[in-house]
């Protein structure tokens, strides 16, 4: 029998997505095969220090007893023995973890990894730098304004203007780097825009103000290397006035359509921009693209990637796979067969390097 790959599973993170990464990552240790690998679980507190557990399902209480390690040489340093892996899935939503600095000390470690590279992760994490990109490609993104805190405080009378002059109600303010609908305000009036702004600050420096848009939330997987493929897309039906993190994690009251009822010329187009989204930030491994197609036109808007989605039971993008024909544990053997062979294809182009 083939000896059983080591996969190191690593959870928790500084963000406040800790709770959610934490749910995903009993979700990844469930579906893994243990006849193929064997799971190494590393927890990652709210202060960035790491902890060798057991598995994600333990009572917080238990994930929390010491000793941790830190990698900061002026950091103290316990007596853990080292953590080794054959290849490391980081299960790390939102900052210090899908930004590409969790990414950059596996690179720096020369070490294979689950997901997206440290370039593609930091553009994938910062809203306004995808927009950005994917305006540069001609992809359709909803209109928008990005803001700084020094920029809001030293000129807020002037920005006021400008949004009642170029935006209408209801828009959405979010933070820049966050995921998981952390920090969002859905504006419906302009009583609410201070108190919106001063919400997304809690988590950013960076905002972001989007027009809202009439009409349907689809989202679309993406899954591959140089040549990726999309997953049938699907549809969220928010409880709420939008898909916030509440419902997302802890309630669950929205609906899913899966498969999604839509022309096929438009799950044609949704596929299509999925993968030029995920080219546009040279992604690789996988990642969740997120469109709204607007009720009066029918016109699709792309509005962000996340390139390490959420992968609870409930989650989008293995639910979208298993539609697609491909099951969480055959997803999971994708997603870990991608990553050796980003590190393999990454070690032979630098060959030509060594002397």
């Amino acid at each position: 029998m083939a000896q059983k790959r080591i996969v190191a599973l690593l959870f928790g993170g500084r963000s406040a997505e800790h709770e959610v990464s934490i749910i995903s990552a009993g979700s990844i240790h469930k579906n893994l095969d243990k006849q193929k690998y064997a799971p190494s679980c590393i927890y990652i507190n709210k202060r960035g220090f790491w902890r060798v557990v057991e598995s994600p399902f333990l009572p917080q209480a238990e994930l929390e007893k010491g000793p941790f390690l830190t990698f900061l040489p002026w950091g103290n340093r316990s007596s853990l023995s080292p953590i080794d892996a054959d290849i490391y899935f980081p299960i790390l939503h939102g900052p210090n973890g899908e930004d590409g600095t969790i990414q950059g000390l596996f690179e720096m470690a020369d070490v294979p990894y689950v997901g997206a590279t440290v370039l593609a992760s930091a553009m994938g994490m910062d809203k306004a730098v995808a927009k950005s990109l994917f305006q540069e490609k001609g992809l359709p993104v909803v209109k928008h304004l990005v803001l700084t805190e020094f920029l809001w405080k030293e000129k807020s009378t002037e920005i006021l203007d400008q949004i009642h002059r170029d935006f209408s109600f209801p828009f959405f303010v979010k933070p820049a780097n966050m995921g998981s609908s952390v920090g969002i305000t859905k504006v419906i009036s302009g009583k609410q825009i201070q108190s919106a702004f001063q919400t997304a600050f809690q988590y950013d420096s960076k905002i972001l103000l989007e027009q809202g848009i009439q009409g349907r939330e689809i989202e679309c997987s993406v899954l591959g290397n140089s040549n990726p493929e999309a997953s049938l897309p699907g549809e969220i039906i928010p409880y709420r006035d939008f898909y916030d993190y509440k419902d997302k994690y802890i309630d669950g009251k929205t609906s899913f359509k899966i498969p999604v009822e839509l022309p096929q010329d438009v799950t044609e187009k949704v596929q299509h921009l999925a993968i030029a989204a995920f080219r546009a930030i040279g992604c690789s491994g996988m990642a969740r693209v997120d469109f709204f197609l607007e009720e009066e036109t029918q016109k699709l808007f792309l509005n962000e990637i996340n390139t390490i989605p959420g992968f609870t039971e409930i989650s989008m993008y293995p639910k979208l796979w298993e539609l697609s024909g491909l099951s969480y544990p055959l997803l999971l053997d994708k997603l870990i067969d991608l990553g050796f062979e980003q590190h393999k294809n990454k070690k032979r182009e630098g060959a030509a390097l060594k002397p």
